[in-house]
């Protein structure tokens, strides 16, 4: 029992609020994966429920019944005492006195949701473990949602983009506390190992105004796993044919029935020079990473209490660049081109939270978090180094309006940032500081329609005192059929040299044509994003099957412009002057051939424009069409947990506009567009008992590689060196292989 409090708590800290005249909750099975079909009902009566596709549910409360009764083929039937409405989470244990258990439906690794207001999906463990997933940026590589590209040619780290927009117009946030930012932008998502991630929620369009105002494109949460909710122990080790090599290591101790603790430990290093293309250049970086973070959980189920503490430190050194740079002989000079990135991270979090036990919808919590982001780097000749101090805290309120049709949150936040930042010899330290109230207003009539509507009012010391309004619509005339609209406004402050480090690898000199703004110069980035969906689920020959189209579009009032077009010796970065917007089309299919045989399809449709010196083009970089596969098979579960499970993932990228090189020499320039490639990547795993499985992967199975990554490779310190322009892979293909070892 007590862990179906500790879940239920737990989902109600998140602002999941239940009715007063009902009880409400979710059936759980297996390492808590929803468990649709299960049977509640009023013992002796004829008052019954059934759970939905998300395992959640809702019954009638009288105070004559007080004994609910969960039951489902194959599992233990759960007998509660209820006496007052409320939420509960029960996880079902599985009835080991029958020979057999055979579940006809689980859940999917990908999850569109029918009820939320927001356009959400979630990515699963299941999904993630689907590739390899090292590190959260390559943990998005099976969904159609986000594009995974390569920054440059030498630092081996991937941008991840939605709607097709890059990464800083994206609010990355770890557990609903903003986390990739400022300083972080460019290698942040290679600081978190994926063995830590339990789950990954994508926000398209305008994001909550709960966690802040600088969100355009959407919000990506990805959850940790819980010291309540994990195992003693986990292994995780990898290696691969580019001489990668990682280490993961989870330990986990309950030590009473409030406090559980978690260590998670994680070492990656790259030990050998790998140069498949033969331009004299390392393909992807030397170099390892230290990472380790301390969790703890406590958890009052009788007074309705739950809090989270992390520490974690982390240390990352990489080392890029021609082959025969050495860092002691060669740094500072033009003997040999190289780069050298030095990362140290520290990070403190606190979450608490209360629900009310006498009025369980009405609930608080209060976050916080520092982060201390320090990094030293040189690219060639050019020097960049900065070190961030941040500090978030934010105290959400959560209640309802005269029934638990009308929620409302609202709250206070306050977030501190103080950048020390160099290039070269200008010193761009500044402090940022802003503080704000926000309120979201939900509407639910339990049936077809919700919308949200929320606002925030926001003081910055650069920016001044703006306005921040957000609304999302959901219409769900049909039982699997769900209409949304979104629109909302974000604004941000844009770190222009920690999110464009990738130009630093070129001898692009940098000039800001500075307009008066307030940072480097420069006004604040302002845009709206407006967005549709429709999402439709049936069934062909019996098996399930998705359909959803959603378009959405991005204007921006202003923009801080890297322009790489008016000469390819220089960038320049200014104010928008003229029209800047982002379309996104995006249409796909998911069906079920079989059971444990699943399809997932998509095309993607771009239409980037931005006003540069040289008129309204598209944005560099960018793939106007792409098309997704992704092709998951296992075979049945045998009685020890063996089983084989297969993955398959296929991306066609169209051409892409390269940054313009026309007054290079003939030598140096490169063709106005890039040819369309394909990518496929491949993953097997064999479970051999429930505690260990091991799993052969390859990424970029036809070995494509682009021609020409780095332009002016044999001059690197000559005036048409340029390593930024990379729309494909370098490495060409790569081959893993890893384990994996639980005890539970």
């Amino acid at each position: 029992m007590k862990k179906q409090h500790i879940i239920s708590l737990f989902l109600l800290f998140s602002a999941l609020l239940f009715s007063q005249e009902k009880v409400t909750g979710k059936i759980t099975f297996d390492n808590n994966q929803p468990l649709p079909g299960a049977n509640i009902y009023w013992q002796n009566t004829q008052i019954g429920a059934v759970s939905d596709d998300k395992g959640n549910f809702s019954i009638p409360f009288t105070a004559e019944n007080t004994v609910l009764v969960i039951s489902y083929v194959g599992f233990k039937t759960v007998t509660l005492t209820i006496t007052e409405p409320k939420s509960i989470t029960q996880n079902l244990e599985f009835d080991n006195t029958l020979d057999e258990v055979t579940l006809t439906k689980v859940r999917k690794s990908l999850q569109k949701n029918y009820l939320t207001a927001a356009n959400v999906q979630t990515m699963t463990s299941k999904e993630l473990l689907k590739a390899a997933c090292c590190n959260l940026s390559e943990s998005f590589e099976t969904n159609p949602s986000i594009d995974v590209n390569f920054s440059d040619a030498v630092s081996g780290s991937r941008q991840i983009r939605m709607l097709g927009l890059t990464s800083p117009y994206i609010l990355m946030t770890e557990e609903n506390i903003p986390a990739i930012r400022g300083a972080s932008q460019a290698y942040g998502l290679s600081f978190v190992p994926g063995t830590w991630v339990e789950s990954i929620q994508i926000t398209k369009g305008a994001g909550s105004v709960v966690n802040g105002f600088e969100s355009i494109s959407g919000q990506i949460n990805y959850e940790m796993i819980k010291p309540h909710d994990d195992i003693p122990f986990f292994l995780n080790a990898y290696g691969s044919t580019d001489s990668r090599f990682e280490l993961n290591t989870h330990f986990n101790k309950k030590l009473n029935d409030k406090w559980a603790t978690s260590l998670f430990l994680h070492g990656n290093a790259r030990v050998s020079k790998n140069d498949m293309n033969d331009d004299g250049f390392l393909d992807n970086p030397i170099g390892q990473q230290i990472n380790m973070i301390n969790r703890w959980q406590y958890t009052d189920a009788e007074k309705g209490w739950v809090s989270f503490i992390n520490f974690r430190y982390m240390n990352d050194d990489k080392q890029t660049g021609q082959v025969d740079f050495d860092p002691d002989r060669d740094r500072g000079t033009t003997n040999f081109w190289g780069s050298e990135i030095n990362t140290e991270k520290l990070d403190i979090s606190s979450k608490i939270g209360r629900v009310s036990t006498e009025v369980p919808w009405r609930s608080f919590g209060f976050q916080n978090a520092f982060n201390y982001h320090k990094q030293n780097s040189h690219f060639g000749l050019n020097q960049y180094d900065i070190t961030q101090r941040s500090f978030y805290s934010n105290l959400i309120y959560n209640s309802i309006l005269s029934n638990t049709s009308h929620k409302f949150t609202t709250g206070l936040n306050f977030t501190y940032d103080s950048f020390s930042e160099n290039v070269n010899t200008f010193d761009f330290s500044r402090i940022d500081n802003s503080i704000g109230t926000f309120f979201e207003y939900t509407y639910c009539n339990g049936d077809d329609l919700n919308y949200v509507l929320g606002g925030r009012i926001d003081y910055h010391n650069r920016l001044g005192v703006f306005v921040t309004p957000r609304a999302h619509l959901r219409y769900k005339p049909f039982e699997k059929t769900t209409f949304r609209i979104s629109a909302g406004r974000g604004k941000r402050s844009a770190n222009i040299f920690a999110e464009n480090q990738q130009l630093f690898a070129s001898s692009r000199q940098f000039q800001i044509l500075d307009s008066g703004g307030e940072i480097y110069g420069l006004d604040a980035e302002i845009a709206w994003n407006y967005g549709f969906s429709f999402l439709q689920g049936f069934k062909v020959f019996g098996k399930e099957a998705e359909f959803s189209v959603d378009f959405y579009r991005t204007d921006f009032q202003n923009q801080a412009i890297v322009d790489v077009d008016n000469s390819p010796q220089q960038v320049l970065f200014y104010n928008l002057d003229g029209k800047s917007f982002a379309n996104s089309l995006q249409v796909d299919l998911s069906y079920e051939i079989s059971h444990h045989f699943n399809v997932r399809t998509a095309y993607k449709y771009y239409d980037v424009q931005t006003e540069y010196t040289i008129g309204l083009v598209e944005r560099p970089l960018q793939a106007k069409h792409r098309f997704f596969t992704n092709i998951a098979y296992e075979t049945h579960v045998k009685e020890k947990g063996q089983q084989w499970k297969f993955d398959f993932t296929y991306n066609w990228l169209g051409k892409q506009r390269l940054p313009r090189t026309q007054s290079n020499p003939g030598e140096y320039r490169l063709q106005e567009f890039t040819n369309p490639f394909s990518v496929m990547n491949a993953q097997v795993t064999k479970t051999f008992s429930k505690t260990f499985e091991i799993y052969l992967g390859a990424e970029n199975l036809g070995n494509y590689q682009q021609e020409n990554a780095i332009l002016g490779s044999n001059d690197p310190f000559g005036a048409y060196f340029d390593s930024s322009m990379v729309y494909a892979p370098v490495f060409g293909a790569m081959f893993y292989t890893g384990l994996r070892f639980k005890i539970q």
